[in-house]
């Protein structure tokens, strides 16, 4: 692992674990959510449990808004992203584009793989589309992206470092975040960790089997 995303890791599991902390000390008095046990169906690190996807509607840069509520009923890959990173993006979005034909016809209609922008001043359409298609992730991945203003509270919603705070496209949080059916957070992958493949396809049908 380069310097570089070690640095990455390391400040988004600050920002994580910060968040997580409030979580855990707002819903422990209230007995609604512990931490999860070690080990379990998923080779991603687990989060604790009770913490579900953010209620977000943003634009894709594809046109039409996509509401993250919306895909209950289905596992949502997660991810942060920024088409002028070189560092954990480009692994990010390779290792997603890989994982897609390994997955049955049955499964790609259950499962939907979404970036969200870290640097919307870069993240124009045209940026996004050369990005994606230089990994062949084009037809995997969908990337939602608005003005800063309006990812502010997003980024908030996601404990994210975003890469307009940092001042660096490649200095950002860029974990691969995995949502069962009903939602929940079940797992993080990170790109030169953990991420690859066949620990991506692994964790989302482990999600596709504990949300039905």
């Amino acid at each position: 692992m380069t310097a570089r995303r070690l640095l990455v890791v390391v400040l988004g599991t600050l920002v994580l674990a910060g968040a997580l902390t409030g979580v855990l000390l707002a819903t422990t008095r209230t007995g609604s959510s512990q931490p999860s046990a070690t080990g379990g169906p998923y080779r991603g690190s687990r989060p604790p449990s009770g913490i579900r996807i953010a209620n977000v509607s943003l634009p894709s840069y594809r046109g039409g808004m996509v509401d993250l509520r919306a895909q209950r009923g289905r596992v949502v890959v997660l991810t942060f992203l920024d088409s002028k990173c070189t560092d954990a993006c480009p692994i990010i979005a390779a290792v997603v584009a890989q994982a897609w034909p390994l997955l049955r016809a049955n499964e790609k209609a259950q499962v939907r793989a979404i970036g969200i922008s870290v640097n919307p001043r870069v993240d124009t359409p045209a940026s996004v589309r050369k990005f994606l298609a230089a990994r062949r992730a084009g037809a995997a991945l969908d990337w939602l992206v608005a003005p800063v203003e309006q990812m502010r509270p997003v980024w908030k919603d996601f404990s994210v470092l975003p890469a307009t705070q940092t001042g660096s496209d490649d200095i950002h949080s860029a974990d691969v975040r995995i949502y069962d059916r009903r939602g929940a957070w079940v797992s993080t992958l990170h790109a030169g960790i953990d991420l690859t493949p066949a620990n991506l396809v692994h964790d989302i049908r482990a999600a596709l089997r504990s949300g039905s």
